[in-house]
């Protein structure tokens, strides 16, 4: 038998039943019970620790004078 012919077959019959078996354990494995609290936590990363705002930078001690404005033209910013 020649080794694509072999190779079409397995992947017609046992890979695609290994890949079946492998989407279905994870559409279980995303859906068990006791899943959820697992990712309610993840989902919640980003709004951890916002106690306060993001300090704001004083313009009188910038190291580059205070004008946070950026440069209207490339011949300005060279």
């Amino acid at each position: 038998m020649e080794e694509y012919t072999l190779l079409r077959q397995f992947a017609d019959s046992w890979m695609l039943l290994l890949l079946f078996v492998f989407f279905i354990g994870i559409v279980i494995w995303v859906f068990r019970p006791g899943a959820s609290k697992e990712y309610k936590d993840t989902a919640n990363i980003p709004f951890r620790h916002t106690d306060a705002p993001a300090p704001t930078r004083d313009p009188a001690k910038s190291s580059h004078g205070g004008d946070d404005n950026p440069a209207e033209s490339k011949e300005a910013r060279q």
